[in-house]
């Protein structure tokens, strides 16, 4: 997965691996590795369809796979992952975190209506890297039910908690916690937004702090698709039919620019409690997204970044240390990500924490030079927790 998404980040063709995995697929219908990578592939270039359709052929024959490992004879460390079938959203990306290391890393789908594999590969520890989504919401619960009784522990990640990460569901677990201002969140069917566009239905019946502009997004939608700010509610019946859905977060807005008017928005990885910044993104507009911001065409923008990596530690992590340490309390995961950004009066405000989120290393370096050292930070830091529980186990 990580050398696919790379080769896909980095534009290139496609067709020659795809090509080659489907030669392999036909010459032996029994490599579902090749279909499983074909998947891949095809999630990579969108095509939802073709994705799931692999995926689901390869899964039916197998549900463990071992990544390419190119460490010693003996891993340094056995992780088995479990994991739900789904595109590249639907798990913690952890190929990448666990680059250049020597740990060997099988991952289990765990996959609705199919019994789990009456074998799986040694481990010394297991993880949940299952996303939190409508979706998963049952791979979750299935995992919770036998994580206390896998023989091997421990098992990170705890899914139960995971199972609290909706954008609701962070929104009340945060909710009063010291140092962090996060947005009042709630779920809505189409008719109660429609209702509310009507003047039917109170904001504040929806929303304790409701108060117009509003954010609304469809469930499970991610990277701005379907995310809109709703100025009053004249504006929701637009909305409504340019975003058809089953149903939709509503949050307030919080307008956190900065003093000289622009957006700044952070990507952190919270590994065994300690915060690690992945990316800062600058932008003239709230809706902040690292591949719209221009960070790859302002020489500017990505010096801001660069020294915001620098002092991240002394900075940024040690004026929201009350926040961080809060968060990792409430949510109570050894990993987890989140967006944030800071508001004018210094709170952190939080917009989204999840274990799925990318953290990876793969912006040019002669563009990004300072990107790639402070990746390899973050996967050490990764790396180190899981040596540390090994330890741990032993002594």
């Amino acid at each position: 997965m990580a050398r696919l998404t790379t080769m896909a980040f980095h534009g290139e063709n496609m067709v020659p691996p795809a090509i080659e995995l489907l030669k392999r697929a036909e010459a032996d219908p029994t490599d579902s590795a090749a279909l499983l990578d074909l998947a891949t592939i095809h999630f990579l270039l969108g095509h939802e369809e073709a994705g799931q359709a692999y995926q689901e052929r390869a899964l039916a024959r197998d549900q463990v796979y071992r990544d390419p490992f190119d460490g010693d004879a003996e891993p340094e460390i056995s992780l088995l992952a479990f994991a739900a079938p789904g595109n590249l959203m639907s798990n913690v990306p952890i190929q990448f975190l666990l680059e250049g290391s020597g740990i060997r890393l099988d991952t289990l789908y765990v996959v609705p209506g199919m019994d789990l594999p009456e074998r799986v590969p040694g481990h010394d520890m297991a993880m949940v890297i299952v996303g939190e989504s409508e979706p998963n919401r049952e791979i979750l619960e299935r995992i919770a039910a036998f994580a206390d009784l896998w023989p091997c522990q421990p098992v990170l990640n705890d899914p139960r908690k995971v199972l609290q990460l909706s954008r609701d569901g962070v929104s009340t677990l945060l909710a009063g916690a010291k140092g962090v201002r996060i947005p009042a969140t709630t779920r809505v069917d189409p008719e109660t937004l429609t209702r509310l566009g009507r003047g039917e239905v109170a904001l504040a019946d929806l929303l304790p702090d409701g108060s117009f502009p509003v954010i609304a997004r469809p469930l499970d939608s991610h990277a701005g698709k379907g995310l809109a700010k709703l100025d009053d509610p004249s504006t929701i019946a637009l909305y409504l039919a340019a975003q058809p859905a089953e149903g939709y977060y509503l949050s307030s807005f919080v307008d956190y620019r900065g003093a000289d008017g622009l957006f700044r928005k952070y990507r952190i990885a919270m590994i065994d409690g300690k915060p690690f910044v992945c990316h800062m993104a600058v932008s003239s507009h709230w809706m902040i997204h690292y591949l719209n911001a221009d960070m790859r065409e302002s020489a500017e923008k990505r010096a801001e970044e660069a020294q915001a990596f620098a002092t991240f530690d002394r900075d940024f992590a040690a004026r929201h240390a009350g926040a961080f340490a809060a968060m990792a309390e409430r949510i109570g995961l050894d990993y987890f990500a989140m967006d944030c950004a800071e508001t004018p009066d210094g709170q952190l405000l939080v917009f989204e924490a999840d274990t799925a989120m990318i953290v990876h290393a793969m912006d040019p370096p002669d563009i990004f030079p300072y990107k790639a050292p402070q990746m390899r930070r973050i996967f050490k830091a990764f790396q180190d927790m899981l040596r540390r529980i090994k330890q741990a186990k032993s002594a």
